[in-house]
């Protein structure tokens, strides 16, 4: 049963804030379930990027509180769940911690897809990526409540 999801992309503060954000709301910020987010080469104790604030706050969606963190190997071991970009990103979980394979996954993985890093680019980009992370959060809720 899936009750920790971790998500993860580089930075921690353009794509996994947004969908940290986004499945906390659609699992209905129920106690039972704990999501995180991390990067694999954090900007430690950055806030979310303006863009990313600014569309999730479009949304409806607060994550001004976000300060970006490092992924740890305790939060991998401790999570059910590890939701990544890009395949590359499970490649580098998966070759760190043999124990994390079987549940590191791309959040774009039923969509057969990647999601691009839209960091340092304009608006459109973070707007293509939000899209792309609704699909996807919208496919792994349907899969994490069954």
């Amino acid at each position: 049963m899936i009750k920790r999801i971790l998500v993860v992309c580089v930075g921690n503060i353009c794509r996994s804030p947004m969908a940290e954000g986004l499945l906390k709301s659609a699992l209905g910020g129920q106690d039972e379930y704990t999501v995180e987010s991390a990067g694999l080469g954090a900007l430690v104790g950055y806030p979310a990027a303006e863009f990313s604030l600014e569309l999730m706050d479009e949304l409806g969606e607060d994550i001004s509180g976000h300060r970006a963190r490092q992924i740890h190997p305790d939060m991998v071991r401790d999570a059910d769940l590890v939701l990544v970009m890009e395949a590359g990103h499970k490649r580098a979980i998966d070759d760190a911690d043999a124990t994390a394979r079987g549940k590191v996954y791309r959040l774009g993985e039923w969509q057969d897809r990647d999601i691009d890093d839209p960091y340092r680019q304009p608006k459109a980009a973070f707007q293509d990526a939000l899209e792309e992370i609704q699909e996807g959060v919208a496919s792994w809720v349907e899969r994490i409540r069954t």
